[in-house]
């Protein structure tokens, strides 16, 4: 079954949305909660629930639900009041902080053990930036360090915000081998910033049935029903799970050792993407794996490099994550004690490579605090107009405008 018309939905790690989970943190004398099922139920839901906010965007598209959901879980450790109640509904955490907490960190463990294993290369990690003259709760730091892995490190927001940039960016290219350089642009961080979490995950991966490059030519790709590109198209014969519906081809494609997998969703018809799009909800996406079953098939597959750098402030609201982003509403006295503080910023940044050998992926997240009303900026670093003028008389001297400073 040949898809030279392939139009390509949805890229998914399954690990990161089906699998279930190796977390369960009970006391005795606890009620029985199958925080397993909840958890990975939870985190699914929310990757649906993010992708179905952002898919009104123009062109391609790839995120890391996993990656911004634990820089959020972090946030919500600190959360207290209508502003936790937000972020947990919006996330769909419906375990409270501690066994959440033990939950991520025991995916996390479980995820940066598989990485350690030598058939994948795959890492999750975390951190806390702290305004160093700033008293962050105990409980707070213990629970980022105990269960996220977030250490706390001191910076100097107020003082030196360009040098806790380049040191945060720094980290995020380190934990993701490079891939994610630039995670803060210049001007994110001020003399009001308080607090920045932080998330970094990074895979690379070999198919259990690689690609062979000679089979690799050019096909057209039909971006929209009547046009197409030119682009790379991989082919191969083997034994692949796969299932399909009417409208829809489902195909898994599974990386060396089988504990993960790129799913792709290809709509049977060139307008049918939307269609696909309106109909996928954790419930279809369950049944639609359900379903899938080893068959010989001819895989054709493009190879490609996607990135996305997206602020998820509205995309949040959206999702009904309001008040931590109003300074009037916030409340993050989990974290220094007192209310204050308030999410400015929520920043996301992802990259894929499909090719014949496998994919590398990678992403990061960044969530800003900041404290009291916003600073307003005046930041010109593109070009403006300006004049003299006499303020008595109203009478302009001089007018001219500046498109480039170096002359």
């Amino acid at each position: 079954m040949r898809w030279p018309r392939a139009l390509i939905m949805l890229f998914t790690l399954a690990t990161f949305v089906l699998t279930p989970l190796v977390c369960n943190g009970q006391e005795p004398g606890t009620p029985e909660v199958d925080t397993t099922r909840e958890f990975s139920s939870g985190n699914a839901a929310f990757a649906i629930d993010l992708y179905q906010a952002l898919k009104h965007r123009q062109g391609n598209l790839f995120i890391s639900p996993y990656s911004i959901s634990s820089a959020l879980a972090l946030t919500y450790g600190g959360a207290r009041g209508n502003t936790a109640t937000q972020i947990a509904e919006a996330l769909h955490f419906t375990l409270e902080n501690r066994y959440l907490g033990e939950a991520f960190g025991s995916l996390n463990e479980d995820l940066n053990g598989r990485g350690a294993s030598g058939d994948i290369e795959l890492s999750v990690a975390n951190a806390l930036w702290g305004q160093k003259d700033e008293e962050f709760l105990d409980d707070f730091v213990s629970l980022g360090k105990k269960y996220y892995g977030a250490e706390l490190r001191s910076v100097d927001f107020a003082g030196n915000p360009v040098s806790a940039l380049e040191e945060i960016n720094a980290w995020a290219s380190d934990e993701t081998n490079g891939k994610v350089k630039n995670l803060m642009e210049p001007g994110m961080l001020d003399e009001a910033t308080v607090l920045v979490l932080s998330n970094a995950i990074y895979f690379n991966g070999g198919w259990a049935s690689r690609f062979d490059g000679e089979k690799t030519w050019e096909e057209p790709f039909w971006v929209v029903p009547d046009s197409s590109v030119m682009a790379d198209m991989m082919h191969q014969t083997g034994q692949f799970r796969y299932t399909e519906t009417s409208a829809l081809q489902i195909l898994d494609l599974p990386y060396v050792g089988g504990d993960l997998s790129m799913i792709v969703l290809l709509p049977k018809e060139r307008i049918g993407l939307a269609g696909v799009e309106r109909f996928l909800t954790l419930k279809s996406l369950r049944i639609w794996l359900r379903q899938l079953r080893q068959e010989d098939l001819i895989v054709s597959l493009p190879r490609f490099k996607v990135a996305s750098d997206l602020l998820l402030n509205d995309t949040l609201k959206g999702l009904g994550m309001t008040d931590a982003f109003d300074v009037g509403l916030a409340d993050f006295s989990g974290m220094i004690g007192r209310k204050g503080l308030f999410i400015d910023a929520v920043i996301h940044k992802a990259l894929l490579e499909v090719a014949e050998e496998g994919t590398e992926a990678a992403a990061g997240t960044a969530v800003v605090m900041k404290k009291g009303s916003p600073p307003k900026q005046f930041r010109a670093v593109h070009p403006f107009l300006f004049m003299i003028r006499d303020n008595k008389s109203g009478t302009i001297l001089f007018i001219g405008r500046l498109a480039d400073p170096t002359g």
